[in-house]
């Protein structure tokens, strides 16, 4: 029987001196609070996913994420930042958090500058160019000009099944015919797009889809209001 890890990472970016990240699995649990009918086993489980990523002597800046591209530029920890899809930092006191359940979360470094910066992107906020607007941020507010990303988990091309309306939001290099009228969306794909034309030097994928995984909570197989969890903070 094959053991579960607590959280793994975007192989590439492993070893990136300064730089921590991570997804938590489901041998943590849920590390969402919005649909939680009891929050205590959910902040255990966000206590122990700090302590894995070895961050536990800090505290979580959570993105009050709400589909979108506002970015939030993090100088010191908060509880949460609402409103907003992605964070960047350039300081150690902060940890960067958010929360998904098929949704990617993309971690974005700058080795030269020590800044980092975690979306979250679903269709909407990827229509709305997040990940775009966070590489934006990071440049103009650090003067990034190395950026490097890793994709993390969420919903794969195979699995993920839109309807005809979304021939008009996304091009058509993104999407394909699915059974009947329906489509089937690479939101990887269009993220992986929106990053190299930003300029971002080299985008990586963790190539784990959370609806064919059990590692992962998804939505789309089990709409239950769980949550996996992605951290980015510096060393």
């Amino acid at each position: 029987m094959k053991t579960i890890p607590a959280a793994l990472h975007v192989p590439e970016l492993a070893d990136e001196p300064g730089l921590i990240h991570g997804f938590s699995t489901t041998l943590l649990g849920s590390v969402g609070l919005t649909h939680a009918a009891d929050k205590e086993p959910v902040l255990a489980a966000r206590r122990t996913f700090m302590q894995v990523m070895q961050v536990e002597d800090r505290a979580l800046t959570t993105a009050g994420a709400v589909h979108g591209k506002a970015v939030a530029r993090i100088e010191d920890p908060r509880s949460i930042v609402n409103g907003v899809d992605a964070m960047v930092t350039d300081r150690r006191n902060v940890v960067l958090f958010t929360t998904h359940a098929d949704c990617y979360p993309i971690v974005l470094w700058d080795l030269d500058k020590k800044a980092a910066g975690l979306v979250h992107a679903g269709w909407r906020g990827t229509q709305a160019g997040v990940a775009t607007a966070a590489v934006e941020c990071m440049r103009d507010a650090y003067g990034c000009e190395h950026i490097v990303a890793g994709i993390g988990p969420g919903i794969c091309a195979r699995c993920y099944e839109v309807g005809p309306e979304f021939e008009s939001r996304f091009e058509s290099r993104f999407l394909r015919q699915g059974a009947g009228d329906r489509l089937l969306l690479d939101l990887v794909a269009a993220n992986r797009a929106q990053l190299e034309d930003a300029g971002v030097g080299a985008v990586y994928h963790i190539g784990i889809c959370t609806k064919e995984s059990y590692l992962f909570p998804s939505h789309r197989r089990h709409p239950d209001g769980k949550r996996f969890g992605a951290i980015v903070a510096l060393r």
